[in-house]
């Protein structure tokens, strides 16, 4: 595949994006529970991952993400695994997406599928919940140290594009950024911001200000918020939309909520369906539409059906 691919496919029209990936591995009886949370999965079920990956392209999404957003070596280090044997995992996640999209091309002529790498933030790594408030602190030196090796062997193996995703902290964004920037300068990627509101990154950032500097750097494909409610969407578009002018991406969590001291997702009871919000998303707009924590095929499937209307 191209590394322009993501680029064409924008400029046909909305691109779908898949759907969580830990709440399916948990369906196919891979237990999430640990610090590596889907990152397990390489070592004990890969076929699992592999899996998942044909079950949202199937429901008709363009782009698979590697389960990479919480492997990193330091990660697998300290859950006993080794770091070469760690090293081998992290690239086999990005190997079963790729071999997922192109088995699923081989037998679907005019289907262009997209792989992207995720890469999550340190605060994902520190596996306390950080990601959603960016309560971290640390040297550009220090971000770019710990992002550097995944990025290396995410790279090697091939991705389409990054996914920089779950951004919470502004200061990692511009160091992982400028770190891609110079090491990696073929590398399309997007930034996709987690957010207090819809006006604010969790470190409280202006999401307009963290935008516009993202907009100005070299290979952005898109730049967004993924990882929050329903209902910051919309207003997040609208703030997005008045401060760039590249394309939005958008993946939320489904109308379920996080209880970070059970670490467990209840229903809510008067939540709206993930495919009522997808219209107005669409006029808000959005270039990338897809879903984050507890999202599933059939939501993602409902949004290709909406977006195909």
């Amino acid at each position: 595949m191209s590394i322009n691919t993501l680029k064409t496919l924008l400029q046909k029209g909305i691109v779908i994006t898949d759907g969580a990936m830990a709440t399916e591995l948990e369906k196919r009886g891979v237990a999430t529970d640990s610090a590596l949370w889907s990152a397990t999965a390489m070592q004990s079920q890969p076929a699992a991952i592999t899996a998942v990956h044909q079950s949202y392209f199937a429901a008709g999404a363009q782009i698979a993400t590697t389960n990479t957003y919480q492997a990193n070596v330091p990660a697998f280090v300290q859950a006993g695994i080794p770091a070469a044997q760690a090293r081998q995992l992290i690239q086999k996640a990005v190997t079963l997406a790729n071999q997922a999209r192109d088995d699923y091309a081989a037998h679907h002529a005019d289907f262009q599928g997209v792989v992207a790498g995720s890469i999550g933030p340190y605060g994902a790594y520190l596996a306390d919940g950080s990601e959603y408030t960016g309560k971290y602190q640390l040297d550009a030196v220090a971000y770019q140290a710990f992002h550097r090796e995944r990025l290396q062997l995410i790279t090697q193996v091939g991705v389409d594009v990054l996914a920089l995703e779950t951004m919470p902290n502004f200061e990692e964004v511009q160091a992982l950024v400028n770190l891609v920037t110079t090491e990696f300068p073929a590398q399309p990627y997007w930034v996709s911001f987690s957010i207090e509101n819809p006006t604010t990154l969790c470190d409280g950032t202006a999401l307009a200000a963290a935008a516009r500097w993202v907009a100005q750097q070299p290979n952005v494909v898109a730049v967004g918020v993924n990882c929050t409610r329903l209902e910051n969407i919309e207003p997040a578009l609208k703030t997005l939309r008045a401060a760039v002018k590249i394309p939005l991406i958008v993946y939320p969590n489904s109308g379920d909520e996080y209880d970070p001291i059970t670490k467990t997702w209840q229903p809510k009871a008067d939540s709206q369906p993930y495919a009522s919000f997808v219209p107005s998303w669409v006029a808000a707009g959005a270039g990338v539409v897809g879903g984050c924590c507890r999202t599933t095929p059939a939501d993602i499937a409902a949004a290709a059906k909406l977006v195909a209307g």
